[in-house]
């Protein structure tokens, strides 16, 4: 496949993005060194930035190389349902009455388990949220695993390297978490419509090897991180309404259920936000600054990724099975994993390739930030409490190795 000008110019654009995810950690030290221009490093030092900011680079380029009519044209013609449902489901997944049930579940068993209160509440969110992912979908997954673990976890006075290490076993949780059902990964989603994969499929599979690979990552990383653990953490003794916890529960499975119909999420959306004001006395602050910027990140992704299939497609439709496994786990790294599976789901690839290459990407989505959707969205929420209020790339990648090789042997070898 012969590239366009264009095509070239979105991939050394494209590439370029990747290097600023590695660099971001740089520019928010620079902030600190120049403090006459911190406001552009301190922009720039944001992870869920970069893609957006160099989607407006790739945008610009093509206005100048072809007219920004076609430029236009080619934005409008983008899919970003993905964003903004991750935008939605973030905001309402949490709110203070969503987080009150689920922590109300978690340290009901938390008591069962004879550990120390902030060991047991660890695990849980590493384990049990991420698998409850494939129910309430990845993003709410991840929204509420790390806004339990946040304040438990990921405190300032913890060393750098267990925090990585539990992040990337988060990171590579929810990713595999989702793929007990046919709808809740968006890997999973690019595939599943095409290739006739229903939950069953999903279960036999997929969902059971991906559970002994989340509670074996959950374990590993618990451990590493116990004894930075508090022995006892702060309770939520507030007392909700039983109506404005159902509203909360009924407006978020409408979001779910929706997840294919932007209008119709939106409108609920716009509904929970009304709510939200009127029983504010009810309500923490909603998360609408970090759901923005990381529906930004992805947008840029979906502008940035659309022009990309000239080498991935040829790449993943080139490759024998133990390749393309090893291949999408690589590839994931510097691109969308649910990229690689509709790419994969267009071209042609049949029988138990099909398998390697889901799994391959779906092991994979721990690597990076760009690696899974509701990356960006764990990222944002738990930054504060890595140095300089960044998360380095290398330090993601580095942490997630040990639990991406644990999802690895187990799609590779059960």
């Amino acid at each position: 496949m012969q590239p366009t000008s264009i095509e070239l110019a979105a991939a050394v654009i494209f590439g370029l993005a990747v290097l600023h995810t590695f660099a971001a950690k740089r520019f928010e030290r620079l902030a600190h060194r120049i403090p006459n221009h911190a406001g552009v490093f301190h922009l720039l030092g944001e992870v869920e930035v970069v893609f957006g900011f160099w989607a407006i680079v790739l945008i610009t380029v093509m206005a100048t190389l072809v007219g920004p009519i076609e430029a236009t044209s080619y934005v409008e013609s983008r899919d970003y349902t993905e964003p903004l449902f991750v935008f939605a489901i973030m905001v309402v997944a949490g709110s203070k009455p969503i987080l009150h049930v689920v922590r109300t579940i978690v340290h009901a068993i938390a008591d069962r388990l004879s550990l120390r209160s902030g060991v047991s509440t660890t695990w849980l969110a590493l384990a049990a949220v991420p698998l409850l992912g494939s129910l309430i979908t990845e993003p709410a997954a991840m929204t509420i695993a790390a806004l339990m673990l946040g304040p438990v976890a990921f405190r300032s006075d913890v060393p750098e390297m267990p925090k990585y290490l539990a992040l990337g076993a988060l990171f590579v949780n929810v990713s595999i978490g989702g793929t007990l059902s046919a709808y809740a990964a968006p890997p999973i989603l690019m595939v599943a419509k095409t290739w006739d994969w229903d939950t069953g499929f999903m279960l036999a599979n997929f969902g059971w090897k991906a559970s002994l690979a989340v509670i074996v990552n959950a374990t590993f990383a618990t451990v590493t991180l116990s004894k930075h653990l508090p022995d006892r953490i702060s309770r939520d003794d507030d007392k909700l309404p039983v109506s404005v916890i159902v509203v909360h529960v009924c407006l978020l499975a409408g979001i779910v259920v929706s997840a294919h119909h932007a209008v119709v999420f939106i409108g609920l959306l716009l509904l929970f936000l009304g709510f939200a004001q009127a029983y504010d006395r009810f309500q923490s602050p909603l998360i609408l600054r970090e759901a923005l910027l990381v529906g930004f990140f992805l947008a840029g992704l979906v502008v940035l990724g659309g022009l990309q299939r000239w080498w991935l497609q040829p790449t993943i439709a080139g490759l024998d099975d133990v390749s393309l496994f090893l291949g999408a786990l690589g590839l994931t790294a510097i691109t969308d994993n649910a990229a690689l599976t509709y790419l994969g789901s267009i071209s042609g690839i049949v029988g138990d390739t099909r398998y390697w290459l889901v799994a391959g990407a779906v092991a994979g989505g721990g690597l990076t930030v760009i690696a899974n959707a509701p990356n960006p969205a764990g990222a944002s929420l738990l930054k504060k409490g890595f140095s300089d209020e960044t998360i380095s790339a290398s330090g993601l990648l580095a942490g997630a190795l040990v639990p991406t090789g644990s999802a690895a042997l187990a799609f590779a070898m059960l």
